[in-house]
């Protein structure tokens, strides 16, 4: 199965966690390709994609502007609609509003006609509700949550898989 990671990411920490999620689609059988939002994205391959991924920093509480016109004007030529699609987050702290962020692109992936992708608590530790999030002003959360990037990254494959079968 093919997914595409699309992000956005000032500091280089979103497009980390974004190749650690693609390292997760390849041990799951899956093809990742990554796309920041600032470049040209090949639009065959996305609208050929069994899912996509996308990821935003944490700004002011909240996803960042450039995710937001890339939903609002970038995103119109792709065929969204109907693919399985997921979140994640980077911030600075836990208490930044993350969670706020993953809610607001969980939404435009619903205004898309996306299906949206949680394993929640049924596959087990690690439990990943809405999405991951790394941190990278707690001590050791940055490197650490690298493997929950993964995992999500494979469970994502998987289900992609199943549903595209």
């Amino acid at each position: 199965m093919k997914i595409a990671v699309i992000y956005y990411s000032q500091t280089g920490h979103t497009r980390e966690m974004g190749e650690e999620i693609a390292k997760g689609i390849s041990a799951a059988g899956g093809e990742a390709r990554l796309f920041s939002v600032e470049e040209e994205m090949d639009a065959d391959y996305i609208n050929s994609c069994d899912g996509v991924i996308f990821g935003t920093p944490t700004w002011m509480a909240n996803t960042c502007w450039q995710m937001k016109k890339w939903f609002d004007v970038d995103s119109r030529p792709l065929k969204l609609a109907g693919k399985l699609g997921g979140v994640y987050a980077t911030a600075h702290y836990a208490q930044g509003g993350a969670d706020v962020a993953i809610m607001t692109l969980i939404g435009h992936l619903l205004v898309k006609g996306m299906l949206v992708y949680s394993g929640g608590a049924s596959l087990g530790q690690p439990f990943i509700h809405l999405g991951p999030v790394a941190l990278d002003a707690v001590e050791g959360h940055y490197e650490s949550c690298r493997e929950t990037f993964r995992i999500f990254g494979e469970r994502f494959a998987t289900k992609a898989g199943e549903l595209s079968a």
